[in-house]
């Protein structure tokens, strides 16, 4: 079977132009189309689309391609495809035309064969052709298409000039396509399209690349199976908007290299290509985009004159493109496709002169380029030297990724033993470095490498090591690890740190050692010991703890503060500490903003908290470290604040983007926002993919757990997969419980709130032993919950721990009241009054409706109609804003009377809803008949009826969906 076509993606606009220059959708804007653009851009895609569309506004097509033939030209290829395209459609027509113009004879005849040679009179034969199209759009509309002009011979350019300069009417279209990239200086074509564009009627349109997102809706369209983050990425970019080479390295998803069909294909070109030509793309290939004129010259070792002359060629030939800051490759993947191709000594040779060519140079990048040329030539002092340099040029740049990996590679050079460092000049401490590069690497949001970078150089560090600088590392690791609390024995580590360093003389190391354990004991609950040391730090010379040591300080002293219940004298701490450090763009700044995002998060001030998010996150991104500890943090806390306050469109925005380009761990934690998002939407497309991105950081973040649980317990509930929710539930207690030491957190809460929630309407359809299992679980859990708010984390329960609290208690007699346990109503009232007020108090809008949902039934069992109907409207009103689609169908049955529709959309009859109340008692259906003087069969239709449009499978079943419904007292 021959391969489908992959779709076309995108190309809307350039579809619809392209459909209107021709005249197809409007014969008003009728003309001929000349339709330009790289090999792979998706030009006959786009023809193909184009001829889809014609047929269906009722137009003829007719398709000729021109084909590389080499030196052996064939005349009219392309219109002797044509002709017999359309003598196979219209026969009669086209043989009465071929007798009225004998010279068509040539085309229609016998094919390709028959147009070896030209017609004896070209100037007959061209207004023969021109007769035949005009003649055959009379009864229907003609859309001609000739394909890749860049290899059609002179004969085919001068019939199309004429074509094109008499015109055919409103009723024939003619597109043409061709290679941009072909066309050389000297190609034929090239003088033509200028010509051919002058002339009225005459539009020309070129192809550019496709946008990132239409890319990635290819690589998606391609592939079934899962594609990662990284992976999309990579084809994004390596693709630069290109559909065949997007679809060639989908196709090579899972290697780094250019696939070998697509390099072959490409290293055609450079093959055409002179010598000194091949050297310079050769050359350019090793050096990397944007090399400057000089350099590069330089490292090819051409004489002036000959340079100039090589470089024009490969530029004649589109194999380079140049600028004002140098020269690059039409196509990144052409350079690619040379580095590879190039024989090992050619590529070291070409390494050592650039790495002697780079010496020296003080321009932007020449550190860094140095480095990987010095490196891949042998020369590793260089290479190490060059690096670090490097590395500080970017930090000071404000680039933490780029300095994270020049450091990484000093420092993997030093410890492979590749590099001795009494070998480097001028001389570099290795401590110094190493603090270097676990800054950047936090910086760069790899909270979790940076830690493991400090935790390995500690253990290299010799055992008669300095005690300053074990301290140093020490603190490194303390540092790097207090972020996401990977690392329980914080308190441990900085102990060690601080005993290394004397109180006595004052030093600014002893100041860094006392701040990071304070912040290490304010960490793990011991409030007194934290603040202790934060005083000490505090009554240092101000010049021994500049400004950054300074914030930790006397954020230490608001956490504590705020830990012990005082939240307006933490947010006061921090407002000072925030507006001080304002005006000078401080990065310290961040962490301010964050921590006091959290404090008012606490306080159920969402709108406030979400302020003070944003700008956290804001202020980051522009200081250039916008995945930096506490800015990623605060971007990610943007989006759970937006969730809680309704604003789930905003939620998805900032969860979506840069998301790209984000470390794994910030990437995970915007995830698991999107996730929240989805489970409320009950979008299920991809849901599991999204959660299984989540899952590798849920051990090194417990936010990242927590959130994409909870999203998940409800994606499997609402599905009816109820193991699923289960078993998701049970792996996130697990994960926390290791991740902090403690089966007791007060996230606990809110997980088994949502776990009740997905067991309470799928409780009627169970076996008796599973079900009975399940009500033991959840008395279990809903007993834990109450001591969980005093074990939980160290801190007393905030407004949103209160609220779920509640929730737990009326889930749990809800529960029991749909398993026809002994409840009583009104205490099920209260308790679902009291979680709609608790969620309503804190802001949370999707968990208030949810609350408000379960209250009306609540209401209606209890005799309040009225007030059901209130909460059950409220509750709709908020899921149709947000889309709710769970909720929806859970709250529509609930608004107006009592008898609501069942899942078909019917509603209980007055004479239905008494026999279910009949058999809600235990009634059969001949009890059900002498109750209400029938006859037995027509309770058993009632029954029968009842079951259909509740959806129930069993009498039992329907009980408990009328219950949950708010249909029975």
């Amino acid at each position: 079977m021959p391969t489908p076509a992959p779709p076309l993606v995108g190309r809307t606009h350039e579809l619809e132009e392209l459909a209107m220059r021709a005249g197809v959708v409007e014969p008003a804007g009728h003309g001929s189309v000349l339709l330009g653009g790289d090999a792979g851009i998706g030009k006959s895609r786009l023809l193909g689309a184009l001829a889809e569309r014609a047929r269906a506004y009722g137009w003829d097509v007719a398709v000729g391609h021109c084909l590389d033939l080499g030196g052996s030209p064939v005349p009219y290829l392309p219109f002797t495809e044509l002709a017999g395209r359309l003598a196979a459609v219209h026969p009669e027509p086209v043989a009465e035309l071929t007798a009225r113009h004998p010279s068509l004879r040539r085309l229609v005849a016998s094919g390709a064969g028959a147009s070896s040679t030209e017609p004896a009179e070209r100037g007959l034969f061209f207004e023969a052709v021109h007769a035949t199209l005009s003649t055959l759009a009379t009864e229907q509309p003609l859309l001609v298409v000739v394909e890749d002009l860049h290899w059609a011979d002179q004969s085919t350019y001068d019939l199309l000039t004429f074509l094109l300069t008499r015109g055919s009417g409103d009723r024939v279209g003619l597109v043409c396509s061709y290679r941009s990239d072909d066309l050389h200086r000297r190609h034929p074509l090239r003088p033509l399209l200028a010509a051919w564009n002058r002339l009225a009627g005459v539009n020309r349109l070129e192809l550019g690349p496709l946008p990132d997102d239409d890319v990635r809706a290819l690589v998606g369209s391609l592939r079934s199976e899962p594609t990662t983050a990284a992976e999309l990425q990579d084809v994004v970019e390596r693709a630069e908007g290109n559909a065949f080479f997007a679809e060639e390295l989908v196709a090579a998803i899972g290697t780094s290299d250019t696939p070998r069909d697509l390099a072959d294909l490409m290293l055609l070109r450079v093959d055409q290509l002179d010598p000194d030509a091949r050297l310079v793309a050769r050359a350019l290939a090793v050096g990397g985009h944007g090399l400057p004129d000089a350099l590069l010259g330089e490292v090819t070792g051409l004489q002036p004159d000959r340079f100039e002359v090589a470089v024009r060629s490969a530029l004649d030939r589109n194999v380079l493109l140049s600028d004002r800051d140098g020269y690059g490759f039409r196509h990144s993947m052409l350079g690619e496709a040379i580095e590879a191709d190039l024989l090992p000594g050619e590529r070291a040779r070409l390494h050592d002169a650039f790495t002697a060519a780079l010496a020296g140079r003080t321009d932007r990048g020449a550190s860094a380029d140095l480095a990987r040329h010095a490196l891949a030539a042998g020369r590793l002092p260089e290479a190490f030297a060059a690096s670090v340099r490097a590395g500080d040029e970017a930090a000071a740049a404000g680039g933490p990724d780029e300095a994270a990996r020049h450091y990484a590679r000093a420092l993997d050079l030093v410890s492979a033993g590749r590099v001795q460092l009494a070998d480097v000049d001028p001389p570099v401490e290795l401590v110094g470095l190493v603090e270097r590069a676990v800054s950047a690497t936090a910086a760069a949001g790899m909270a979790r490498r940076a830690e493991g970078l400090a935790a390995t150089e500690l253990a290299r560090l010799p055992a008669d090591a300095a005690p300053a600088d074990r301290a140093r590392l020490l603190i490194a690791l303390v540092e790097a690890a207090e972020v996401y609390e990977t690392t329980s024995d914080l308190v441990g580590l900085a102990g060690e740190a601080e005993r290394l360093v004397p109180a006595e003389p004052p030093t600014a190391l002893r100041a860094r050692t006392v701040t990071a354990l304070a912040s290490a004991l304010v960490l793990s609950g011991r409030l007194d010991a934290a603040v202790g040391w934060a005083e000490e730090g505090l009554a240092m010379p101000p010049e021994l703890r500049p400004g950054e040591t300074t914030v930790k300080l006397r954020t230490v002293v608001a956490r504590v503060t705020e830990r012990r219940g005082d939240s307006a004298g933490s947010e006061r701490i921090l407002g000072e500490l925030a507006e001080a450090l304002h005006a000078a763009d401080d990065p310290a700044e961040v962490r301010i903003r964050h921590q006091l995002g959290g404090v008012l998060l606490e306080e159920g001030r969402l709108t406030e908290s979400l302020g003070s998010y944003r700008r956290a996150a804001e202020l980051s991104t522009r200081l250039g470290l916008p995945f930096a500890p506490y800015g990623a943090e605060a971007r990610v806390y943007a989006g759970l604040v937006c969730y809680q306050l309704g604003r789930w469109d905003d939620a998805l925005a900032l969860a979506r983007d840069a998301v790209d380009q984000a470390p794994s761990l910030p990437a995970a934690a915007l995830a698991a926002v999107e996730l929240l998002v989805r489970a409320g939407r009950g979008d299920r497309a991809g849901w599991a993919a999204v959660l299984e991105r989540t899952r590798p950081e849920w051990t090194a973040e417990g936010m990242v757990a927590m959130q994409s649980a909870a999203a998940a317990i409800d994606l499997h509930g609402d599905a009816g997969d109820l193991d699923g929710a289960l078993a998701v539930h049970d792996a996130v207690v697990v994960t926390m419980t290791s991740l902090w030491g403690s089966p007791a957190f007060q996230g606990r809460i809110r997980l088994t709130g949502l776990l009740l929630g997905q067991l309470a309407p799928q409780l009627a359809g169970l076996d008796p032993d599973r079900r009975s299992a399940l009500l033991s679980l959840a008395e279990r859990l809903a007993a834990e919950a109450e001591g969980w708010t005093e074990a939980g984390r160290h801190r007393v329960p905030g407004s949103e721990g209160q609220a779920w609290l509640h929730r737990v208690r009326a889930e749990h007699l809800r529960l029991r009241w749909l398993a026809s346990q002994p409840t009583d109503a009104d205490e099920l009232r209260s308790a679902w009054a009291g979680s709609v007020a608790g969620f309503a108090a804190y802001g949370h809008v999707f968990e208030t409706a949810r609350s408000q949902a379960r209250l009306a039934v609540a209401l209606r069992a209890t005799g309040h109609e009225a007030d059901a109907t209130a909460a059950a409207s409220a509750s709709l009103e908020v899921a149709r804003a947000l889309g709710a689609r769970p909720l929806l169908d859970e709250v529509r049955p609930l608004v107006g009377r009592g008898d609501a529709s069942g899942a078909g959309g019917d509603v209980l009859t007055p004479r239905e809803a008494e026999v279910l109340a009949l058999v809600a008692e235990g009634g059969s259906n001949r009890d059900v008949g002498q109750r209400l003087f029938i006859s037995t069969k027509t309770a058993s239709v009632h029954v029968s009826n009842i079951l259909a449009k509740l959806g129930a499978r069993s009498r039992t079943e329907a009980v408990s969906i009328a219950r949950r419904r708010g249909l029975l007292d």
